[in-house]
């Protein structure tokens, strides 16, 4: 695990995740702009009882205000996959 990924974790266990798997996918992005920034590229998938009751929009707005400034500095792209418990045992049926 990177040094960002391993922050990206950390920053989120406020969240108290029962699963949190990070994938660093800016190799895929090389010679992006986006990349040129130093920005990564990320891909995360959360199960947290926290999101109970939020929509989409709600659920990601958590996650943002986790990460705070990360956001801004060093994520550049960030794909999320963010679900309650029942809706992460409704994946695997």
């Amino acid at each position: 695990m990177n040094d960002r990924v391993e922050r990206i974790t950390t920053l989120l266990q406020d969240l108290s995740p029962l699963s949190c798997q990070v994938e660093d996918e800016s190799a895929l992005h090389a010679g992006h702009a986006g990349a040129a920034s130093g920005g990564g590229h990320y891909r995360l998938h959360l199960v947290s009882s926290r999101f109970e009751g939020l929509n989409r929009v709600s659920r990601h707005r958590l996650v943002y205000d986790c990460l705070g400034k990360l956001m801004k500095t060093e994520i550049h792209a960030l794909a999320l996959t963010l679900l309650t418990p029942a809706e992460a045992n409704q994946e695997v049926d």
